[in-house]
């Protein structure tokens, strides 16, 4: 029997509905003989409706803190309700959930009174919801005849303590998994973990950051040995754009590992960014599917795919971006002036996207958040500094875009009534990206979407399913 790891997202556990859909898709992995480990997400909306709890605590706020948990303790208790009619098995659960939330209400009630939520205490709010979620299906897969156990993913996913975005631990998860979850596989049993969260050596609670359970899920597959990792999501794949910009969107039958993780990286919503890394160094297949369309075959992520006759597979968008420009003519050539820049991005733990340089100064762009102005304070000892946000970056993968002749022209041609302000081609062979205002951003989406698929590989793109495009739009005709 292979065993495969199925993730299933927040939308995917939602409600009383979308779990019965995932314990029937869980069964049907059974019955054709595989193993499966099932690692869930919290139900869609909790971990930000926590984290609304812990703010409210953090201002004084207790009561309404504590009015945000009664309304997420009775939706988990209708939902517990729902799903097991056994009344004693019920009743266990329901015992449970009011522990939980019980323990919940006190950290909340510490937290109004001392007023300072730090990281540590936010990881251990937020993680009730995938504790929650957990417990409750693998009960609900129980009451379905699914032989499940229910395994605490704190004690198998160890991690380094910082705090809201851990670094996992490898070698330790590989040892916790032969330990804590390989017995159950042997045993027979379906093992339901939570994912996003972890501990650190000494037991604490930590998480691996939002959107952290596929890389949950990534992690467990390698450390298994996985034959397959399953992200079950509401959406039949990666598509070759977001379809809410894009209607004639189409569906990536197959991608490489390094184009995906390029497109996780700079915006597409599908998976998370690290989700890949664990699935590349073990050469595990990475299946993108439908848990609302189970039948539905997804996108495959593989090593190495089969050549696309398109120029491109995909379009990212990633919005609110700031670009940051340093200047410093007399300066920049000089050594480390470049190094002192990315030392100061470092300090405060900013990532940046894109650089550009030119004779006079160093352009990046990073996502707007509330560091900006204390890293531009400290750009400004050693330069001149302007920062301009409300920009998007524009991102397109293919195969050997660099080797491609005319494909820039190709670009932004089609392009060329929007403005742009920064391009990065050559870095990557497989990216071409581009910084625009954010307003023009779908614009551009379409523009290049229109340009670039009107004829679809038919290996590589699912052009059966394809929607009509959206008609252009004209001027109206203004009333008399």
């Amino acid at each position: 029997m292979s065993l495969v790891v199925m993730k299933f997202g927040g939308t995917s556990v939602e409600d009383a509905t979308a779990i019965n859909r995932t314990a029937s898709i869980v069964a049907g992995r059974v019955a054709a003989g595989k193993r499966p480990v099932v690692v869930v997400s919290a139900m869609s909306k909790v971990t930000d409706q926590l984290l609304a709890c812990a703010a409210a605590a953090s201002r004084g706020d207790r009561t309404g803190a504590l009015a945000l948990s009664s309304r997420l303790r009775s939706r988990h208790r209708d939902t517990a309700a729902a799903l097991v009619q056994n009344p004693k098995n019920c009743a266990t659960l329901q015992t449970s959930i009011e522990h939980e939330f019980d323990a919940l209400d006190e950290i909340l009630r510490g937290l109004a009174v001392i007023l300072e939520l730090t990281p540590r205490i936010s990881d251990l709010i937020v993680s009730y919801g995938e504790r929650l979620s957990s417990a409750m299906i693998a009960q609900a897969f129980r009451e379905r005849g699914l032989n499940s156990v229910h395994v605490d993913s704190r004690e198998v996913i160890l991690t380094d303590s910082q705090f809201q975005k851990a670094i996992p631990l490898d070698a330790l998860i590989e040892e916790r998994c032969l330990l804590k979850v390989r017995p159950h596989l042997d045993a027979g049993l379906v093992p339901v973990m939570g994912g996003f969260i972890g501990s650190n050596e000494a037991g604490i609670t930590t998480t691996l950051g939002r959107g952290g359970s596929d890389f949950t899920g990534a992690l467990i597959g390698g450390a298994l040995r996985a034959e397959a990792i399953e992200i079950w999501t509401d959406v039949n794949g990666i598509m070759t754009t977001d379809p809410r910009i894009c209607p004639d969107a189409l569906r990536v039958k197959v991608i490489s590992f390094e184009e995906a993780a390029e497109l996780a990286y700079f915006g597409a919503k599908v998976l998370h960014p690290a989700t890949i890394l664990p699935a590349v160094r073990r050469n595990i297949p990475v299946l993108v599917l439908n848990s609302r369309n189970p039948t539905n075959e997804g996108t495959r992520i593989i090593s190495l795919a089969p050549h696309c006759k398109s120029p491109f597979k995909c379009i990212a968008v990633k919005k609110k971006l700031t670009i940051i420009d340093v200047v410093a003519s007399r300066l920049l050539m000089t050594h480390g002036y470049l190094k002192s820049i990315f030392d100061i991005f470092d300090k405060h733990q900013c990532p940046i996207d894109m650089v550009s340089t030119s004779e006079v100064s160093v352009s990046v762009t990073v996502d707007s958040n509330d560091k900006l102005p204390a890293i531009a304070d400290d750009l400004s000892k050693i330069a001149d500094v302007k920062y301009e946000g409300q920009k998007a970056l524009v991102c397109m993968v293919g195969e050997d875009i660099r080797g491609q002749m005319g494909i820039s022209a190709r670009v932004f041609t089609a392009i060329k009534h929007v403005n742009v302000r920064m391009i990065s081609q050559g870095a990557s062979e497989i990216n071409m990206s581009f910084m625009i205002e954010e307003e023009d951003a779908e614009e551009a989406v379409r523009s290049l979407h229109a340009a670039f698929f009107q004829n679809p590989d038919p290996a590589i793109f699912d052009i059966e399913n394809r929607l009509p495009a959206a008609p252009p739009l004209t001027p109206s005709t203004p009333s008399s």
